[in-house]
């Protein structure tokens, strides 16, 4: 089991490889990750597609909730929905006991392969993709303390991120 000395918390937009990216690095390092929406659906018993039919607003208060909940975990791997950056709140949690590292995929590859399935703010298509990474892509750059490019192979993004934690 690895102690990190302060947890690893992934930001990006949806589709960026946070999720996949976090497993790995929970795998390598014998450390617990959390998914923040998995943990919202669990907590709140509904898929997020279901939270959505509640409003963005409603699900975003979960969010809050739940990153709030998550920040004071010590020595994991925290996955964080595309959305999180947009509430100061989240980021001022997460960096109290975290290092944020901005999983930065480039828009063209997440268009041609993301899921939507379970993306509410997907639905409307790769066009809503391009508006939402309008209205996020500063928030990344602007609160992480570190910016990875995701243009190659999962397991070097991985390594990259070894380096700069161990």
């Amino acid at each position: 089991m690895h102690m990190l000395s302060r947890n690893i918390v992934l930001i990006g937009m949806p589709g960026s490889g946070k999720t996949t990216i976090g497993k790995m690095l929970s795998e390598r390092l014998k450390v617990k990750f959390i998914d923040t929406d998995d943990y919202i659906e669990d907590v709140a018993k509904q898929s997020i597609p279901e939270i959505f039919k509640h409003g963005e607003e409603y699900f975003r208060k979960l969010e809050r909730q739940a990153v709030s909940e998550l920040s004071i975990e010590k020595s994991v791997i925290i996955s964080t929905g595309g959305g999180a950056v947009k509430n100061y709140l989240n980021i001022k949690d997460l960096k109290k006991n975290g290092i944020i590292i901005f999983i930065d995929r480039p828009i063209k590859n997440i268009v041609q392969d993301v899921n939507i399935s379970n993306r509410p703010l997907l639905k409307q298509g790769p066009g809503k993709l391009y508006d939402i990474f309008d209205e996020r892509y500063e928030l990344y750059k602007k609160y992480c303390d570190f910016w990875i490019i995701n243009d190659e192979k999962i397991e070097d993004i991985v390594q990259k991120i070894l380096k700069i934690i161990i």
